[in-house]
């Protein structure tokens, strides 16, 4: 089981090399409803700014290219941002979208400074989920959304993310679902 475990991390949830590569091919494939349906979700405007943390392969980072008027994002994964930037290559070179390897308890960006904010099958992984949804609040602007959404891959569970986002400060926290998906959202005050 232990085996299993390191295989499926190294794959999805901090992937690397090879498995990395693999992973993020799937992830592609499986997260990418999930990710067109958050990004509807958010309604995001050709005027606003997206954040997105765990951005993985980047295909959400593309969709969100295509509208609003700069994407920034950051993944733990080396892989992923490798595969994120090439996968985005265009965007990237034109300055659109700016892809880092951090972390999402250290964001490097200004405080209020993205109109919309989302994560795809990530915060599960976070080392610290309040520490990690409080970044992303402190670098929303006010009256900024925030959408973590979720497939049945993922492993998280829906009860509890209306708690978690009150106590980072974030207001009026609901969860959607759509088939298999579910979307925690909020407001920054």
């Amino acid at each position: 089981m232990h085996i299993m475990q390191n295989l499926l991390r190294r794959m999805f949830g901090q992937p690397r090399g090879f498995l990395g590569r693999l992973g993020g091919v799937i992830m592609a494939r499986a997260n990418d409803a999930c990710g067109g349906w958050v990004t509807e979700l958010l309604n995001v405007a050709s005027n606003e700014t997206v954040l997105e943390v765990g951005f993985g392969p980047g295909t959400a980072i593309r969709r969100l290219s295509a509208i609003a008027a700069h994407v920034a994002g950051v993944d733990a994964s080396r892989e992923m941002v490798a595969q994120s930037k090439a996968r985005n290559a265009i965007a990237v070179k034109n300055g659109r979208v700016e892809l880092l390897h951090r972390t999402v308890d250290d964001l490097p960006f200004a405080d209020d400074t993205s109109h919309k904010a989302m994560a795809i099958n990530s915060m599960q992984i976070w080392p610290d989920a309040i520490t990690g949804l409080r970044e992303m609040r402190r670098v929303l602007k006010s009256g900024g959304t925030i959408a973590l959404g979720f497939t049945p891959y993922s492993g998280q569970r829906n009860e509890g993310l209306t708690e978690k986002l009150s106590a980072a400060g974030f207001i009026g926290p609901r969860v959607v679902a759509k088939d298999k998906n579910f979307c925690a959202l909020a407001t920054k005050s």
